[in-house]
């Protein structure tokens, strides 16, 4: 099983698709000008001027939303990984595929908005790269291809969200608890799925109440206590920075040979971690109540800043500044030791525990303790976000068909497929606690690395409704207008929601927050 899985993951995730996600943020940086610099100042404005509805939440919420799915093991245990087998040098590479991806994230998200839709069932906001794939392309030559391709970035989808990702998260808050607690895995299992079944089948509105409530907290408390480990140990500053850029480059003496595990292990862990343009941005994007969709792709653009720039880097230069990490060579714990930085224990494995030990080297006897509450956070929101991914594309498979009911049962075909769901996250959920941390990476891995190639394919040759929405966008906050919606000036098709959007009746269901 083990080995049938890491064949799957090293197809998927061969050095094709690390070039297409750095290529790609290179492409969308130039086509945009470089938005992700230009804009700053915009992405916060969006966040303080955002609107909520009864349709739709606010582009905090949103961006709330959004971060719970980038904020999570990938933050720390993957930190952690991308170091142990690609050397400091991963996480240089995590900058940059975060600076270039936040335009990536600005394209996708654009998308999800344009081509957003309302759920027959509940009335919120549903989309995501399914929906513009199949909507976008619908009146031209390809829409039954096109169509068909939505499908398939659904189904894969509903499989890696609701199947495959969960597991990653729920192992490293295991495997965190086991070293502070001394709480034996199944113990774990099921005290994440009673807290998991209390949220996700509250629906959209409680995911983005909780993650709204929890996300700030949690992610500013990571990062400052992060940082106040790194203050401690900052005399090293200056030497960690030169050890990252040197071993990004292969010009460190000891790392030198592994300068290519240095790129792929850095592109792998931050799309893992900012998950721009792996299209699971867009679900929360599309979710939010905005005038123009380029102001919730600019937010999410500043969720990719969030999560790598900050988080990330706060738990490298923690890992780093304390010598709490070993470098092997290979890409595996079995391969020869290249570099270490002395604090580890020789029974220490790659993951969270990397983490634990160098929060102990300041605060000790608080670390593992501080790391396991973070993780047990951490995970659960991403888990949570995961299902409102998963739910949102299933969604999307059953179209109308929701509402049929399913003779002898009482209930319609949308709400028994959603209880299937949310029976399948929860055992993905607790079989991740038990599970290997290997399997359980690889598992989650092979889920990223799918649903990337389908929405990367897919959006570079879908981005050109994005980047009028960006052009027009600019255009009107030039005028000094609060930049509004219409794609029918803009030429773009299949925006359905948005050609029956009446300004007036927004204005009496929209609240300023």
């Amino acid at each position: 099983m083990s080995d049938a899985l890491s064949a799957i993951n090293n197809v998927i995730w061969s050095d094709w698709l690390v070039y297409l996600c750095l290529a790609t943020g290179v492409y969308f940086s130039i086509r945009t000008r470089f938005l992700q610099v230009r804009h700053v100042k915009g992405m916060f404005q969006q966040l303080v001027h955002g609107e909520k509805s009864a349709s739709g939440v606010s582009s905090f919420q949103a961006l709330a939303m959004s971060l719970s799915g980038r904020v999570g093991t990938g933050n720390v245990a993957g930190v952690a990984t991308a170091i142990a087998f690609g050397g400091p040098g991963a996480l240089f590479w995590m900058w940059a595929v975060a600076f270039l991806g936040a335009s990536t994230s600005f394209i996708e998200s654009t998308l999800g908005q344009i081509y957003k839709t309302r759920d027959p069932l509940t009335g919120e906001y549903r989309g995501g790269p399914a929906y513009y794939f199949s909507r976008g392309f619908a009146h031209t030559k390809g829409a039954g291809f096109f169509k068909v391709y939505g499908y398939v970035f659904a189904a894969v989808t509903v499989l890696a969200c609701g199947v495959l990702m969960p597991g990653v998260q729920t192992n490293s808050m295991a495997t965190a608890i086991s070293g502070a607690w001394a709480l034996e895995p199944w113990i774990v299992a099921v005290g994440s799925v009673i807290l998991l079944a209390l949220v996700v089948m509250g629906g959209v509105k409680r995911i983005a109440s909780v993650a709204a409530f929890v996300v700030p907290f949690m992610a500013a408390g990571y990062i400052i206590l992060a940082l106040i480990v790194v203050v401690i140990n900052a005399a090293q500053l200056p030497e960690i920075l030169s050890l990252v850029f040197r071993s990004a480059f292969g010009m460190d003496s000891a790392l030198g040979a592994i300068i290519g595990l240095a790129v792929m292990w850095g592109v792998k862990r931050g799309v893992y971690s900012n998950e721009a343009g792996q299209g699971t941005g867009p679900h929360a994007a599309a979710a939010a109540e905005v005038s123009h969709p380029a102001k919730q792709g600019l937010v999410q653009a500043f969720a990719v800043y969030i999560d790598t720039l900050f988080v990330c880097s706060a738990t490298g230069f923690l890992i780093l500044s304390t010598g709490a990490y070993r470098v092997f060579s290979g890409g595996s714990e079995d391969g020869e030791i290249l570099a270490e930085g002395g604090l580890l224990s020789a029974s220490a494995v790659v993951g969270p525990q990397y983490v634990q030990a160098g929060f102990d080297s300041v605060f000790p006897g608080v670390g593992a303790a501080f790391i396991a509450v973070t993780l047990i956070f951490f995970c659960l929101t991403t888990v949570i976000a995961y299902y409102y991914m998963a739910e949102t594309n299933l969604r999307f498979l059953l179209g109308n068909s929701s509402a049929t009911v399913i003779p002898g049962l009482r209930t319609s075909l949308g709400r028994a497929t959603t209880i299937a769901l949310q029976v399948a996250i929860l055992v993905a959920a607790a079989y991740g606690c038990v599970n290997t941390a290997a399997d359980a990476w690889v598992m989650g891995d092979i889920g990223v690395g799918l649903m990337a190639w389908l929405n990367i394919v897919g959006i570079l040759i879908l981005q050109k409704p994005a980047l009028k929405a960006l052009k027009d966008f600019e255009r009107q906050q030039k005028l000094g207008l609060d930049p509004v919606f219409d794609p029918q000036t803009l030429s773009i098709t299949g925006a359905t929601f948005w050609e029956s959007y009446k300004k007036a009746g927004r204005e009496k269901e929209t609240a300023r927050i």
